[in-house]
């Protein structure tokens, strides 16, 4: 397989404005997130809402165009920005968001993305509700082990296929999104973006495994406890099950599995980025570049090419891979990137900044940090931010000094870190493999909720918890 023209066209065409922006690097500058007005925010306000609104109230509509859309709201921030701080200015800043953050976080996924869709589970599951909740939890064992994304990837397909004769299935793949695609990704830097920059920033490696494994497991164990009840709830309410179209077969075993050794490299390659430190460091158009993360990235280029190319046709077809969900995380996360460069700016300018209120509200009166507050905030805004930067702005409004945060405030960094990794699940854009795995539910046949039809699930499921979790851990 290679990729799809219509996302290789693009590329073509954003090498050559790279080329023709280099004169202008030299001439930007950082944005002043203090003298931003809050109306920089609307862009990315926007998109939230079109990904909201869209697929409800226009669903043909979305369907063809949402990538029109993404780049519409992306253009309503850069034009007026290039227009106001200089051509150069927004030409910088683009190329840093995309160099810097959106390209290395979509070789990741990617990466992920097809390894994980390379390996196929045969076998005839049959989903009932001591199965369901078995595969729920090895998904979240699994994602601290090789991330959200590829632990997603990897089960999503044997679970649905597992519960094909089922009359209600909306509520197993939502559970997996809170468990697989999220909480169980709190343990290690390579379970979830937020904590791998973490560790890039001096935070040790088993830090978040010493330090919220009680949240973890208190979340992770509520929710299966949970999921078992609605399913035994569901399966008894649904009788006699109509006939499993999946073909009985004799055990359980991998095809693919080539693609283990594939996805240890790219677990290699990222934890090689944070540990090797080089010197080397090349400038792009204004945007710094290190060594180690360019090795990663190029190797990563290299194990999904290698993955496509060794993997039979027969195994993707079997778990009828296909482009599709990659190209719409891809195409709306290049419009959140972009639309969320001046709401980061605003928020990394502190009490004094538009957001002010934010940062206040997590301090108490004798100025030192509130655990709590601190969870919920940087929870809240992972809810609808990507969960990476907003875990940075609030590690930084925390001191930003990794031995501090690990030493005297180690309730603090905890708070940060799992406010930023557990939360992510309220909505389908608080963590990439969210809307990777609506879409892969959705082209099998299940009817997943509506943007605000899954909220009210992480609302009435989730909430709770966390209120819980504050009491418990973070007071």
């Amino acid at each position: 397989m290679r990729l799809p023209t219509h996302l290789a066209r693009p590329l073509r065409l954003l090498a050559a404005a790279l080329s023709a922006m280099a004169p202008a690097a030299a001439v930007a500058a950082d944005i002043d997130g203090g003298a931003l007005s809050p109306f920089w925010g609307l862009p990315f306000a926007g998109i939230l809402l079109s990904i909201a609104l869209l697929p409800l109230l226009a669903p043909s509509f979305w369907h063809h165009h949402y990538g029109k859309v993404s780049a519409g709201w992306a253009l309503a921030f850069l034009l007026p920005f290039a227009a106001f701080y200089g051509i150069g200015s927004a030409g910088v800043h683009l190329v840093h968001a995309l160099l810097a953050e959106y390209i290395p976080f979509i070789v990741l996924l990617t990466a992920l993305f097809v390894v994980a869709g390379g390996i196929h589970i045969r076998g005839n599951l049959r989903g009932t509700p001591g199965l369901n909740t078995a595969i729920l939890a090895i998904g979240a064992v699994l994602a601290s082990l090789m991330g959200t994304t590829g632990a997603s990837m990897l089960l999503i397909r044997p679970l649905i296929r597992a519960n094909d004769n089922r009359r209600h299935r909306v509520h197993v793949v939502v559970f997996f999104i809170f468990i697989v695609s999220n909480v169980g990704g709190s343990l290690t830097p390579l379970g979830d973006p937020p904590l791998f920059l973490g560790f890039l920033k001096g935070v040790e490696f088993f830090w978040t495994a010493r330090h919220i494994f009680p949240e973890t497991l208190f979340i992770t164990g509520a929710l299966l406890a949970l999921f078992h009840g609605l399913d035994r709830w569901y399966y008894r309410k649904e009788g006699g099950l109509p006939v499993d179209p999946t073909p009985d077969t004799r055990g359980i075993r991998f095809e693919g599995a080539v693609n283990f050794w594939l996805l240890g490299g790219v677990v290699g390659l990222v934890l090689m980025s944070g540990v090797w430190k080089s010197p080397v460091r090349f400038d792009a158009f204004g945007t710094e570049l290190g060594l180690p993360g360019i090795v990663r990235d190029i190797g990563l280029i290299a194990i999904t090419l290698l993955s496509l190319k060794i993997t039979a046709p027969q195994v993707h077809a079997d778990n009828q891979f296909g482009w599709a969900p990659m190209a719409e995380v891809a195409k709306l996360f290049a419009g959140i990137f972009l639309t969320i460069i001046p709401v980061i700016a605003m928020l990394k300018a502190g009490a004094q900044g538009p957001f002010g209120a934010i940062v206040s509200a997590v301090t108490r009166p004798d100025g030192q940090p509130d655990p709590a507050m601190y969870f919920w905030a940087t929870g809240v805004l992972s809810s609808f931010l990507d969960n990476a930067p907003t875990y940075l702005v609030f590690f930084n409004t925390a001191g930003g000094n990794a031995q501090a945060l690990m030493g005297p405030h180690a309730a603090t960094l905890a708070a940060i870190s799992a406010g930023a990794v557990f939360m992510g699940a309220n909505t389908y854009i608080g963590n990439a493999p969210n809307l990777m795995v609506k879409a892969i539910a959705e082209s099998r046949g299940v009817r997943m909720p509506s943007f605000f039809g899954y909220m009210m699930w992480s609302g009435a499921i989730l909430l709770p918890l966390f209120v819980l979790c504050t009491f418990i851990f973070f007071r």
